[in-house]
């Protein structure tokens, strides 16, 4: 169950929900390749001197005993990489209800931000031309009287804010 879902109030109707991009992911992914590529060639090449080949076939069996550690470390590494990044795009959530705009940031530590919909100043939205292509961007958002509230690399931007104006119309003109 989401942060929107817990936190929302008997009357309260989950209307639009977004997060993180999947482009978060991509560091994460890449990093992970490169030290899982290289964990791979570590566990080969120690099979392969295990069984008198390969380029370190005269290597003494600590030396390959080392290549084996080394090569499960870079492999654990990879995996703790990738599964960072799933959480890290996981832990950030965005929702708007029928009486509140709700977002909730950090997986350790916890940001939320729990906005009234009479008390959205405005909602400013931010996107590159690749953000563009790919349907992500940063949104900002302003309560009354408030600072501006930055989150970045939100999944749908466009499509978030026009939630939220449906919204604070539909509250502003009483029809809610």
């Amino acid at each position: 169950m989401s942060y929107a879902e817990k936190s929302m109030v008997p009357g309260e109707t989950l209307l639009y929900q977004t997060r993180h991009h999947w482009m978060v992911l991509i560091g994460p992914v890449v990093m992970g390749f490169v030290f899982g590529v290289l964990a791979a060639g570590l566990l080969i090449e120690a099979i392969a001197a295990k069984n008198g080949k390969g380029v370190a076939a005269g290597a003494t069996s600590t030396g390959v005993e080392g290549m084996v550690v080394f090569g499960v470390f870079l492999l654990v590494v990879a995996i703790v990489m990738l599964a960072y990044g799933i959480a890290k795009r996981n832990a950030t959530e965005m929702a708007v209800t029928n009486k509140r705009v709700l977002i909730k940031t950090g997986m350790a530590s916890r940001r939320t931000l729990d906005l009234m919909l009479s008390r959205v100043e405005s909602i400013g939205v931010e996107e590159t031309v690749f953000g563009r292509m790919l349907g992500y961007g940063s949104v900002i958002v302003r309560g009354t009287g408030g600072t501006p509230e930055p989150f970045l690399m939100i999944a749908h931007p466009q499509e978030f804010r026009r939630a939220v104006q449906e919204q604070t119309g539909l509250e502003r003109t009483g029809s809610n």
